[in-house]
């Protein structure tokens, strides 16, 4: 099969992962990326102009993205000279409709599939191209399983819906020993790593409250430096090696899910225990699905913070305890397949089954 992969490439993304997991599993797979090189969301900046900003953001608003790297223009170009069998599209939301409909016509056989770790059905993380496009997909992708139901992307037009896990990077995602030098400047008794929102940040404030340290990386956090004292909070994303040495360094890695985005498993579900880290996540029912509760991760109600502080103290005083539930983490996830390489297999399998059926269909 020959892959168009339509996504942000750069190195330190899920969507790289991917595609180079695509690459891994024989797949032949041209890769074209809506983000400049070089980007890294709250690092490098913008990489544009004061007044170029100020424009990407009136248009994002008005729910136009602009196509600042000519993603449309570049995609047809290479659906004119190239053969591909499927058009892969990662949350590219100033794809237009007219492309899809346009490649369609140039390649009647292509079949075009779309992918978001994101809920596409809150308005945040759409655009009006996006809306107009999803009836044009022949298949979609998420990793929320609520999309798949009638009254929300099959409402607005989506053909055919599949929920798949979240997954890790196994090339990213791995135990690394870690030194003491790193572990200081890395490391926590307890961390988190991801954007600020107001009921996690409530929570790690309730235990910094009851003399519990918390160590904070990740965007947004700027009102709560000098919150507390027993709030570190470092206000800048990680990523790469850095994001999997802060997991392994540190005792306690919190996973608290995004309410604006209803999540019941997050990226970092997968991800802290692959790294060989031991998690302390929010109780869902994927939660508890992916994971034995005290054997492979432990769990709290999001509700309740007095259990979050009990569990916190128990396994800062319980190393070996701790570990033990570390390590078949880990296990969990080589054993059952949550790797990108087997999420992807499960899709492109169930993508070509779809073709064969459609195929079959339009013989007979």
């Amino acid at each position: 099969m020959k892959i168009l992969f339509i996504g942000d490439l750069n190195t330190y993304g899920r969507a790289f992962q991917r595609y180079r997991a695509l690459l891994d599993l024989g797949y032949e797979v041209t890769g074209l990326s809506f983000m400049p090189f070089g980007f890294y969301p709250g690092i490098t900046g913008d990489l544009v102009g004061f007044e170029t900003k100020l424009i990407k953001i009136f248009f994002n608003k008005l729910g136009y993205p602009l196509d600042s790297l000519n993603i449309n223009l570049r995609t047809l170009e290479l659906m004119k000279y190239f053969y591909f069998d499927l058009v892969w599209v990662e949350k590219t939301l100033m794809l237009k409709p007219n492309t899809i409909l346009e490649l369609k016509k140039l390649k009647p056989g292509v079949k075009v599939a779309f992918y978001s770790e994101d809920d596409m059905y809150a308005k945040h993380n759409q655009s009006k191209y996006f809306i107009k496009c999803l009836p044009l997909y022949d298949l979609v992708f998420t990793t929320k399983s609520y999309n798949c139901n009638l009254e929300e992307l099959p409402s607005l037009g989506a053909q055919k819906v599949v929920f798949v896990d979240k997954a890790y990077d196994k090339y990213t995602h791995r135990y690394l020993e870690i030194t003491g030098e790193e572990k200081g400047i890395l490391g926590a008794d307890v961390g988190f790593v991801g954007t600020y929102e107001r009921d996690r940040a409530e929570k790690m404030l309730f235990l910094a409250g009851k003399g519990i340290p918390i160590r904070i990386w990740g965007n947004g956090w700027n009102s709560w430096v000098n919150k507390h004292k027993n709030l570190i909070v470092e206000n800048i994303p990680i990523y790469g090696d850095d994001y999997v040495k802060s997991i392994c360094a540190t005792k306690i890695n919190l996973c608290f899910l995004r309410k604006a985005s209803r999540d019941l498993q997050t990226d970092r579900t997968m991800e802290i225990p692959a790294c060989g880290g031991f998690m302390l996540a929010e109780r869902t029912s994927e939660h508890l699905r992916l994971f034995e509760e005290g054997k492979e991760a432990d769990f709290f109600d999001i509700n309740k913070p007095e259990e979050l502080l009990e569990k916190v103290k128990y396994y800062l005083e319980h190393e070996n305890e701790r570990l033990a539930i570390a390590k078949a983490g880990r296990e969990r996830c080589l054993k059952s397949k949550y790797s990108h390489h087997d999420r992807l297999k499960y899709m492109l399998e169930y993508f070509e089954k779809i073709v064969t059926i459609s195929m079959d269909s339009t013989i007979i």
